[in-house]
């Protein structure tokens, strides 16, 4: 078996014919004459094999790093005349146009990147991290380049912080799908606005039947203005947070006015009180129904905590619609004011808190997806403006698979 079949074995190079190769700086790096077997003088856009015009200038591209030695594919690209697109440049099977790097090179940064710290990947592949994220960058850039959002029925609203200082940024959800297809700089009515009116024409707007959100009303507003066929749910996990915190004020007004002997008596409320009734224990609930003769206020605020928690599991609608008034009337007659604030934000978003009884959708995939994009955040040790932030959303969990662009004929290491 001769060198170069050896070669073309080892680097698992198909439709590419290696010509010459040569160790340099010190054996640290092998670079390669390559050109195209038998596909060479093809258009890249049609495909179609063309009339060789000229020789162009010998370029380099940068491959996988193997047995600690980097390898550079050298060759020097030809000018074609296609019928149909005029003077192009032909085709180069190994990289996409324009590009300085392999295309299973990309593969590994983009796969990489996805599951350690760029600077992690960048030793690995032994490469500077500023090269690799220039490479993540056009990669990305590459493939989302004149991408457009399709197939969104079920939309999701909220915000995440993406640096110090409170900087925010607006995440859209394709919650059937469980992806990101928009990111938006700020949280208020302007940027919701700007995803509505340029990343959606008025038929995608009218296709969207179901949505999600908190009860921000920059998020409910512009929903109700853009998107008149879908139903709004107010996410559950926000209105039991505001409940929480209006039975945690409960407990601080009651907590200022005991005195020692009675602030013992009732440390540890704050997380029992939070708990719910599938999470507690039969003494920490026994505990809780103590408090009805030694503090009857933080007892009441619990009670109507719990019962709340039973208008999740209705399914017959006026079934529901009967329970929360009947909730809501008992909460006004608690005597407790940060209770009855909590019904005040019940009827302001009444009509979109009854449509979970028509489907249960909440943000909780998009609470997941957050979750995840934070420990992206977090193992970059944070990101000094959202461009680089919106790179690695689309990458981990855009509506479109970076990795998968890649020829996946191209990719083996």
């Amino acid at each position: 078996m001769g060198n170069t079949k050896f070669l073309t074995k080892i680097l698992r190079l198909k439709d590419i014919k290696i010509t010459w190769f040569d160790f340099k700086n010190r054996d640290q790096e092998l670079h390669i004459g390559v050109k195209p077997d038998k596909t060479g003088g093809c258009c890249p856009t049609c495909g179609r094999r063309c009339r060789i015009i000229r020789v162009l200038e010998c370029r380099s591209w940068i491959d996988v790093t193997i047995l600690g030695r980097k390898i550079v594919f050298w060759y020097a690209p030809r000018e074609i005349n296609c019928p149909t697109h005029g003077r192009v440049q032909e085709d180069i099977p190994w990289a996409a146009p324009y590009a300085r790097v392999t295309y299973r090179l990309e593969y590994l940064v983009c796969s990489f990147s996805k599951v350690m710290p760029q600077k992690a990947a960048a030793e690995i592949l032994k490469m500077s991290t500023s090269t690799l994220s220039d490479v993540l960058h056009r990669v990305i850039t590459r493939v989302r380049k004149g991408h457009k959002i399709r197939g969104l029925i079920t939309l999701g609203v909220d915000e995440i912080s993406y640096c110090k200082g409170r900087k925010f940024a607006t995440i859209v959800y394709d919650l059937d799908r469980s992806v990101v297809v928009w990111v938006g700089l700020g949280k208020g009515r302007e940027t919701i606005d700007k995803f509505f009116n340029s990343e959606l024409s008025q038929q995608q707007r009218l296709n969207i039947t179901w949505a999600s959100s908190d009860m921000s009303r920059a998020y409910t507003e512009a929903i109700k203005h853009h998107c008149p066929n879908a139903k709004l749910v107010i996410d559950r996990f926000h209105l039991v947070k505001a409940l929480n915190e209006a039975v945690d004020e409960v407990r601080k007004e009651e907590w200022r006015g005991l005195d020692v002997e009675g602030r013992k008596a009732v440390r540890g409320l704050r997380w029992l009180l939070g708990m719910g009734p599938s999470t507690r224990t039969k003494s920490q609930t026994r505990f809780l129904n103590d408090l009805r003769k030694s503090n009857r206020r933080i007892h009441r605020a619990w009670i109507l905590k719990d019962e709340l928690d039973h208008f999740w599991s209705y399914n017959y609608l006026a079934s529901a619609e009967a329970f929360l008034k009947k909730w809501m009337t008992a909460a006004l007659k608690s005597r407790l004011p940060s209770m009855r604030a909590f019904v005040g934000t019940l009827k302001v978003h009444y009509a979109n808190i009854i449509t979970f009884i028509e489907r249960p959708l909440t943000n909780a995939v998009g609470e997941g997806i957050n979750r995840i994009l934070k420990i992206v955040k977090n193992r970059a040790s944070g990101f000094r403006n959202l461009d680089s932030f919106t790179d690695m959303i689309f990458l981990t969990k855009g509506d479109v698979d970076i990795v998968a662009h890649i020829p996946a004929d191209l990719r083996s290491v």
